[in-house]
């Protein structure tokens, strides 16, 4: 009987941005890759994102006035992290990101033409992409290689690791029910998404996050296969506390998945008593928290017209437009008709509008401290012409946004600190770059930045 066993040079698990971006890496450098990928379809929640990236100092910025630079990009993701981020990891995803926004483009990935910002940003950083098709592109031009074999409906079981030396050679899985091992001759690189549809694992690390107050959106994989067979070998994981969800989803409806930051053009948020309760320039993620805070866990965003009217359409967190088309967004032609609609105490709403405006006026929110639209970018507007509108808003876990530790070379780390040999991760499996609240962008960002990354380290080895 023949051993059923496969040998190639580089195991990649899991095929959403990270491991194509991981497999491309290696096979332009002439290296062959067997990718795994346990669900029927690729994309995992990389095809389901937002579809925004994070970079500094691209032709597009320079195409629309703005001025980035690296070291603003370092600057804001240590900062946004509240420097519980490894400053190690942010210098890697800021020395690679410029190198890895030309090298998607070269690779077929289209990006919008405009930008704009959002949550952690000094200035507009969000480069566009469809991201099924982002994860397509990189798929196709991974397939003209040559080199890399996509293995779908085939899960990993366990990491393999020579019985002599103790490195990781690769991993042990199950297709149509047989069990057999893809081996590999530069080891294995963990792509595998984070844990958001494990409840066991959300409860054990966020309990705050649960059915009755978030909602859970992701790939249907992402249930922390990758991070239970690394933690077997000793993986160290970290940022496990920072697990949070992103505001802005509409708590009731079940046909979009993303959410909507019109606080980031300008709105405030307020609860069910019609009162503020939060800065709203913070990032999504420190929303979400206060949000869940809130009774019933859920709270409007209020605006105007003419904030609905600074919108972008090509960016989904901020496409108010398609909200209200959609039929998500509640209109009044006054703020008390508005209130009544939302069943919120009228004068409270009407007084909580004045007061910000007054806010706005006297150039400082006494109340909560808000400077700026988004974290320190953009100029406060009042909310004063009609109509008016209120999107209903909880948070949603998009994603873990914490995982394995890993070096700046994207080898895994023991709980010693020490590399795991032959193991490498990239994307939503990395603990480390986030710290404790989150950049938009920063996670497709990461995807193909790490996965480069790790591609590179693994052959070099």
């Amino acid at each position: 009987m023949s051993n059923p066993d496969l040998h190639t040079t580089l195991v990649v698990v899991g095929a959403g941005m990270a491991g194509y971006a991981t497999a491309l890496q290696a096979a332009q450098a002439g290296h062959d890759v067997i990718l795994l990928e346990k669900q029927d379809e690729t994309g995992g929640s990389s095809a389901m994102s937002g579809g925004c990236l994070a970079f500094a100092g691209t032709d597009l910025q320079t195409a629309n006035g703005v001025e980035d630079s690296s070291e603003l990009l370092f600057k804001d993701l240590r900062e946004v992290g509240k420097f519980e981020n490894d400053e190690n990891l942010v210098r890697a995803y800021v020395d690679n990101q410029l190198d890895t926004y030309e090298w998607m483009k070269q690779a077929g990935v289209q990006f919008g033409p405009h930008v704009e910002t959002s949550s952690g940003q000094s200035v507009p950083r969000v480069h566009n992409v469809d991201p099924a098709d982002a994860v397509r592109a990189l798929a196709a031009a991974a397939k003209r290689t040559g080199h890399v074999q996509l293995m779908t409906s085939t899960q990993a079981l366990r990491l393999v690791r020579d019985p002599r030396e103790g490195h990781v050679i690769g991993v042990t899985v199950q297709r149509d029910g047989a069990c057999f091992k893809v081996l590999a001759s530069h080891g294995v690189v963990l792509t595998s998404g984070g844990f958001v549809q494990n409840a066991e694992l959300i409860h054990r690390y966020a309990p705050q996050y649960n059915e009755d107050t978030a909602v859970f959106i992701g790939g249907a994989g992402n249930t922390g296969d990758g991070l239970k067979m690394a933690q077997q070998l000793g993986a160290d994981c970290r940022d496990m506390l920072y697990i949070k969800g992103t505001y802005g989803k509409h708590p009731t409806d079940d046909t979009n998945h993303h959410s909507l930051l019109a606080v980031y053009k300008g709105a405030i948020a307020v609860n069910q008593d019609g009162k503020r309760y939060v800065d709203e320039s913070i990032s999504y993620k420190l929303l979400g928290d206060a949000c869940i805070q809130q009774p019933y866990s859920a709270t409007f965003q209020i605006f105007d017209q003419a904030i609905f009217d600074s919108g972008d359409n090509q960016t989904r967190i901020l496409d108010i437009e398609r909200r209200h088309e959609e039929g998500l967004v509640i209109q009044a032609d006054t703020l008390k008709a508005l209130a009544d609609s939302i069943e919120v105490p009228a004068a409270v709403l009407v007084d909580t509008v004045a007061t910000y405006n007054r806010h706005v006026d006297a150039g400082h929110d006494a109340e909560f401290g808000r400077a700026h639209l988004v974290h320190q970018h953009g100029k406060l507007v009042k909310i004063e012409t009609g109509p008016f509108y209120a999107y209903p808003s909880t948070a949603a876990v998009y994603g873990t946004y914490c995982g394995l530790c890993v070096d700046a070379a994207m080898r895994v780390l023991d709980v010693y600190g020490a590399p795991i040999a032959g193991l490498y991760a990239a994307g939503e499996v990395v603990g480390g770059l986030h710290g404790a609240a989150y950049m938009t962008g920063s996670a497709l960002g990461k995807a193909a930045i790490f996965g480069r990354i790790a591609a590179r380290t693994a052959l070099a080895g």
